[in-house]
């Protein structure tokens, strides 16, 4: 079994789950934008900074901060329990 994406972000202080937003998909803290796209535009080859510039008034330190927490614990994301 491998960890949810809901379990995965719930560690990161700059993510959020609301039902109401996105449908439910873990978001950066307070805006609609979800923490997987962050993840996969950086992925792509975005910069934090470019990131911010694609979704304008999402905050730099949030987005640098979601994508620290990512690669600190993505071995999280496919280990198995």
């Amino acid at each position: 079994m491998t960890m949810s994406e809901r379990e995965f972000w719930a560690g990161c202080p700059d993510v959020e789950v609301d039902p109401g937003k996105l449908s439910g998909q873990p978001t950066v803290g307070g805006y609609r934008l979800a923490a997987e796209t962050v993840v996969d535009y950086a992925e792509l080859g975005s910069t934090p900074e470019e990131i911010v510039e694609y979704f304008p008034g999402t905050p730099l330190d949030k987005v640098k901060s979601v994508l620290a927490y990512y690669y600190a614990h993505q071995p999280e994301l496919t280990r198995s329990n």
